[in-house]
């Protein structure tokens, strides 16, 4: 049958193509980010331990929902629900001893990491409790992931007692972890696993192996097989008290030991492991498949009009099978064998074309400050998505046929043939029904489309309160030198003098937390004279002088930090934002009042005179409001009591960034060959902190483009099967004095009609998911009345254009062929 109708099963193979290979495309990236289990033995075993609240803990945290090294160590014996437990934490290491950095991903493991999750080493061994033990240092050796090995060692199968270079350190290779184990972060790899007790031997002085403020480990366990997770969390529940008690750091505040105490060790299912990736874009991507999904629905309505004018044409041919004994079951079973054979035919296209945008999908969330790792490998999950999808399709466009044959009478088939077979008002109002059923899918996408670019346009256009062309974000380090702390500061406040002084460098200034990087400082403070207990929670930076020079953000009074503020015996100053002054209801009297900064565990608690109030910057995100922001001097005191040498160079350039960045590394080099650093362009992180907004607008509107094409399409075939099957009415009409543009008029008349049912359910469609969209949205509403419009019209244009052609035609009939037309 196909072979007797070619164009019929092309266009109806590649609109399914199409519309499958959207949906098993993004249903494959988000199986690998969501719902596919870590290749380790038995997943489903594996649990996480976190804290249940962590409002009210203090210090740094570096990675989410994660612990410090003295819980580890109370929790890690922990046996009666658990097999075996295990911590980790990921880092990015520098392998070179001084210039521009090359960094590893490195993973730090406890020493029962690979053997609770049944992990093998392909070359050598992976490690065991034996060699995570304190002071171990570099002895116990590292384990390369196969990516790495093969990478940067070219699969050498030698490579197990081979020494590699860290910097000024050096480490033994016992062993190449198993070829599908990439960790256990979703999104991301690791280049070689280190034993946790070798962490003071990169961080010295600020090992975190000790301190109870620095929430940086993962903790997961494998429950053991008779034990639910229910009975495992209340039996961490229990444990909890004492859990928090043991590991209580000597300089708590004071204030904060009775929350501390009071937080509880929550267990939560981890099959698929952890994901920062997951987390940003899981909920996108169920967006993402709902528009991909509409696109399949308006391919499989055009293979619908398909079907239907084609059981039209067939209609003389079942009549005679009936006639001569088929029955009606026997014929429906023909069309649903045909349908089904068209659905394999399109989903088997729509699944190798699903394997070229796979391999493009993952660039849209890799960011150039890191790239993501998914496997994007077919599994069952994704065998069963793209069955389900070609049964589906095949239902929804072969009902119609085979609903139709079963209202047939033989007899009429037979003796009416072909003439007026289609022209009834029943089957009529079918190809209406289906053709607003088109429009509205299409409006509702178009306007998804639109919205999503406009919200990208706005989140480009916002005024974040500086100007972020021009600038150079350069990360220092510096922990080869051996310098004292103090020592430290001294170097680089020259070194930042010296950058000053580089050709074509406007402003340069130093920042603990440079602006929408995900940085995240804040204190609780009080204004001097007020109570305590009535303490505002602001975000906080640190800077040195220059920094709103270089971001070129306003000082709407007073002024900003000078060379005599960052000295360690310099009063204590601070710049605020308007954010802060109208937070604490300050009005114009801001300069010279004092405020109270708490006590944490780095700092004692502190007092402050405002000196400078500045214009609002954003400070985490885009999207966000301005948030009241406390800026705090850079000063050698402070950068002492935090144990830290400094922040980031911030630089701006009166010329390319190219040539800056060309200048700066020529610069640095020759003022201290053994720092290494690593460049940023501004533009770039403020680019890559709207990668969520950027993938959708940039996906959709390509499906937007799709959905358009397929609707044009779908209405000049309905138009032109229509005349076709009109032509004797058509004829009649002209002959008895109808002219030409009445008849055109005609078509055009009930095209719109359709066109207007149609924007009608879009609009409702489009309003009953607004609710879902708006999260995705920023400074557009779903409803928005410009944006309904503008599409509407569109869509009428294309549906004008689209029926005009086969209405001219049906205007300059012959009548005298038309009243001969059978």
């Amino acid at each position: 049958m196909f072979r007797l109708n070619p164009g019929f099963a092309a266009v109806a193979i590649l609109s399914l193509a199409l519309g499958t290979g959207a949906n098993t495309a993004v249903f494959q990236l988000l199986n690998a980010i969501r719902l596919r289990s870590l290749p380790v033995r038995a997943p489903e075993q594996l649990v996480q331990l976190r804290v249940d609240d962590m409002t009210h803990a203090r210090g740094n945290w570096l990675r989410d929902a994660a612990l410090t090294n003295p819980l580890w160590e109370q929790i890690r014996d922990e046996r009666q629900a658990f097999s075996g437990l295990f911590a980790w934490a990921d880092e990015q290491l520098e392998l070179s001893s001084g210039g521009q950095s090359r960094n590893v991903a490195a993973l730090w493991v406890s020493g029962d990491f690979f053997n609770v999750l049944g992990v093998q080493a392909q070359r050598g061994r992976v490690f065991t409790s034996a060699d995570d033990h304190r002071d171990c240092g570099l002895r116990a050796g590292v384990v390369l992931s196969d990516g790495f090995w093969r990478r940067e060692f070219g699969g050498d199968e030698s490579i197990v007692g081979k020494q590699i270079s860290f910097g000024d350190h050096r480490a033994e290779v016992i062993g190449v972890a198993a070829r599908q184990f990439s960790g256990l972060e979703v999104g991301t790899t690791f280049d070689m696993a280190i034993p946790l007790c070798a962490e003071p031997v990169w961080h010295g002085a600020n090992t975190r192996l000790d301190s109870g403020t620095v929430w940086w480990l993962s903790v997961m366990a494998r429950r053991k097989p008779a034990v639910s997770i229910e009975q495992a969390a209340a039996l961490m529940q229990v444990r909890s008290a004492a859990i928090f008690k043991a590991a209580l750091p000597a300089a708590y505040p004071p204030e904060s030991v009775k929350p501390y105490l009071a937080m509880r060790l929550v267990v939560t299912p981890a099959p698929t492991g952890l994901s920062h990736v997951r987390d940003q874009y899981s909920g996108l991507l169920v967006v993402l498949l709902a528009i991909t999904g509409l696109v399949l629905l308006i391919a499989c309505t055009n293979i619908a009009h398909l079907m239907l004018a084609h059981s039209s044409v067939r209609r003389r041919e079942m009549a005679v099978r009936m006639a001569v004994g088929a029955s009606r079951l026997r014929l429906a079973r023909q069309l649903a064998s045909e349908s089904l054979a068209l659905g394999i035919g399109g989903v088997g296209a729509g699944l190798l074309l699903a394997r070229l945008v796979d391999r493009v999908l993952p660039r849209f969330l890799t960011a150039e400050s890191g790239r993501v790792f998914l496997d994007m490998s077919f599994d069952v999950r994704t065998f069963a998505f793209a069955a389900a999808l070609a049964i589906g399709t095949c239902v929804v466009f072969a009902s119609a046929p085979i609903f139709r044959l079963m209202k047939a009478d033989a007899a009429t088939a037979v003796i009416s043939g072909g003439r007026g077979v289609t022209s009834d008002r029943e089957r009529s109002g079918a190809r209406r029904a289906l053709l607003a059923s088109q429009i509205a899918l299409s409006f509702a996408l178009l306007v998804g489309t639109l919205l999503f670019a406009q919200s990208l346009r706005g989140l480009n256009s916002v005024d974040a309160g500086f100007d972020r062309h021009g600038i150079v974000v350069a990360t220092l380090n510096d922990s080869d030198s051996k310098r004292s702390a103090a020592d430290a500061v001294v170097f680089r406040r020259n070194l930042l003098a010296q950058v000053r002084a580089t050709t074509s460098v406007e402003a340069a200034a130093e920042v603990m937390i440079v602006p929408l990087t995900d940085g995240n400082w804040n204190n609780r403070i009080w204004m001097d004279g007020s109570d305590p207990a009535h303490s505002s929670l602001v975000m906080r930076n640190m800077v040195g002088t220059e920094y709103f020079r270089t971001l070129r953000t306003p000082l709407v009074a007073g002024r900003e930090f000078t060379d005599y503020d960052l000295t360690a015996s310099s009063p204590a100053v601070a710049v605020v934002d308007e954010a802060f002054v109208a937070a604490l209801g300050l009005g114009s009297h801001a300069l010279g009042r004092r405020f109270w900064v708490e006590q944490t565990p780095f700092e004692p608690k502190a007092s402050y005179e405002i000196v400078g109030v500045a214009k609002n910057t954003k400070y985490r995100d885009l999207r966000g409001a301005f948030e009241p922001t406390m800026f705090l001097p850079l000063s050698e005191g402070a950068l002492v009591r935090l144990k830290s040498a400094g922040g980031d160079f911030i630089v701006r350039s009166s010329g390319s960034t190219d040539n800056l960045l060309s200048a700066m590394r020529h610069t640095l080099a020759a003022a201290s060959p053994q720092t290494r650093y690593t460049f940023r362009v501004f533009d770039t992180v403020v680019e890559e902190s709207l990668l969520k907004e950027r993938l959708m607008a940039t996906l959709a509107g390509p499906f937007g483009a799709l959905a358009l094409l397929l609707t044009a399409v779908g209405l000049y075939g309905v138009t032109s099967y229509t005349v076709t099957q009109r032509t004797h009415e058509i004829g009649i009409r002209i002959a008895i004095g109808a002219e030409p543009h009445g008849v055109v008029l005609m078509i055009l008349r009930e095209t719109a009609v359709v066109l207007g049912l149609g924007l009608c359910a879009g609009t409702l469609l489009t309003l009953a998911a607004g609710r879902s969209a708006a999260a995705l949205l920023f400074g557009v509403k779903p409803y928005d009345p410009a944006t309904l419009l503008i599409v509407g019209f569109s869509l009428a244009l294309v549906a004008a254009a689209a029926s005009y052609i086969p209405a001219r035609h049906a205007g300059h009939l012959n009548p005298l062929i038309a009243l001969r037309h059978d």
